[in-house]
C-alpha cells in the first residue's frame, strides 16, 4: 500500500513525499526479507528442516525461496529508483514508469498471499 501512496505523490509532483513513501516501502520489504531469513535459519539449524527432509521442506523452500528472490529483485529495483530520485533524476513525468514497477511489487504481494495460504495454512 505504501508504494501506491508513493506513486500518487509522484503523479502529484510531490517528490519529497514520493521519496519518503518509496523509502518506507523499501524498509518494509527489507524487514519482510529479514524475517524470511530468520525463519529459514530457525527451520534449518533448530528444527532440521531442509529441502531434502520431506515433501513439505521441498515445497516450502521452493515456494518461499522463489518469492524471496522476487522480493530481492524488487528491492534492488526500488532502491535504484530511490537513488535516482535522491540524485534528482526522477520527476513527475516518470510516474508511468514508476507505476510499472509498483505493479511488479503489487504482484509480488499477491503471490505472497497465495504462498502464505499454501505453505502456512494448508501445508501445516
Amino acid at each position: 500500500m505504501t508504494i501506491h501512496f508513493a506513486v500518487r505523490m509522484l503523479t502529484a509532483g510531490r517528490l519529497a513525499s514520493f521519496a519518503l513513501w518509496w523509502l518506507l516501502t523499501i524498509v518494509l520489504g527489507t524487514i519482510f526479507l529479514a524475517g524470511t531469513i530468520r525463519e529459514w535459519r530457525h527451520l534449518i539449524y533448530e528444527d532440521g528442516l531442509t529441502i531434502q527432509t520431506n515433501l513439505f521442506g521441498t515445497t516450502y523452500y521452493s515456494l518461499v525461496g522463489l518469492h524471496a528472490f522476487h522480493v530481492t529483485v524488487g528491492l534492488i529495483a526500488l532502491a535504484t529508483v530511490l537513488a535516482f530520485t535522491l540524485r534528482g533524476d526522477v520527476r513527475k513525468q516518470h510516474a508511468g514508469r514508476v507505476e510499472v514497477l509498483s505493479m511488479y511489487w503489487h504482484f509480488v504481494d499477491v503471490v505472497w498471499v497465495v504462498v502464505f495460504i499454501v505453505v502456512y495454512v494448508i501445508g501445516r
